[in-house]
């Protein structure tokens, strides 16, 4: 009987470490509660691997996808400047952009002065390398400005209205079918009327705002050998030395007006004045001229 016991233990020992391994190692082998975070997380290749890489995964997480309007302003002097239009507008082109709006300036007589404005659409995804190459490959550099303005939280926020919008939509017309009377049936067919004029205006700005942030705008200027580039001058902000020669150009003004209309009167009035003055005289004159009415005579 003891023989037998010590058999059986043996027996069930082996078959509990059999069935232990096979639960952690089998491919059909249910995971045990915990096991999932103990397991360890994927990475790069440890140094001394021979450089090779344990997997084709990465730790790394892309930061929030975030809505960015991308302008710049970009001025290149250049030998021919329809040949540098055509070239900049091949560059754009090819990433999946197109021309806007184009301008252009060219006197026969000087051809090395002609001028030319590009506005140009290009993808966000291939804008920071068509910047450069446009840049560095059209001609000589002279002035670059580049601004980013985030409208993320403005996509945001249209987005959700277009969304309450519709829902709201579409529960005036579950209301517009259970509708009685004529009067609530007009009631709910205004409010949707309503409801969809402020949608409409809410998606054409949805659709202006993803083209602004899908395309960055690039305006291009393009100058000859001896084109002179225009001058932006900075708008000073307001001071007292700046009103008080405001208002001093605006008294000389004034008075160099006043002054004008002045002498522009006067020998009107010099001639007016003169011949009030003869007609003054030659009635005083007259009034003296005529003889003094006798008395009349008493009656007997």
């Amino acid at each position: 009987m003891l023989a037998g016991g010590l058999f059986l233990a043996g027996c069930s020992g082996g078959s509990a470490s059999s069935s232990g391994s096979s639960a952690t190692s089998g491919p059909g082998a249910r995971s045990v509660p915990g096991a999932a975070f103990a397991a360890p997380v994927p990475s790069a290749a440890a140094p001394g691997s021979a450089g090779q890489p344990a997997s084709g995964r990465t730790t790394a997480r892309l930061a929030p996808a975030s809505d960015i309007i991308y302008t710049a302003q970009l001025t290149v002097r250049v030998a021919n400047v329809g040949t540098a239009a055509a070239r900049a507008t091949q560059i754009v082109e090819d990433v999946g952009g197109y021309v806007s709006n184009e301008n252009s300036s060219a006197n026969p007589d000087r051809p090395s002065e002609a001028t030319a404005t590009v506005q140009l659409k290009i993808p966000v995804t291939s804008y920071p390398a068509t910047l450069g190459q446009l840049a560095s490959g059209l001609g000589t550099q002279l002035s670059l400005q580049e601004q980013a303005q985030d409208v993320t939280e403005q996509v945001a926020d249209v987005n959700s209205q277009v969304t309450s919008f519709q829902a709201a939509i579409a529960q005036l017309r579950a209301l517009l079918s259970h509708a009685g009377s004529i009067g609530d049936l007009l009631s709910v067919q205004n409010q949707i009327n309503d409801e969809e004029s402020a949608l409409e205006a809410l998606q054409a700005q949805q659709r202006a705002l993803s083209h602004e942030t899908t395309y960055a705008t690039v305006t291009l200027t393009i100058l000859g050998p001896e084109a002179k580039p225009a001058a932006h001058h900075p708008k000073a902000p307001p001071s007292l030395a700046g009103g008080l020669g405001a208002g001093w150009h605006a008294l000389r003004v004034t008075v160099s007006w006043i002054l004008a209309f002045i002498g522009a009167v006067a020998p009107f009035a010099a001639v007016a004045a003169l011949g009030g003055f003869v007609v003054y005289r030659g009635r005083r004159w007259l009034i003296r001229r005529r003889p003094a009415a006798r008395p009349a005579s008493p009656e007997n």
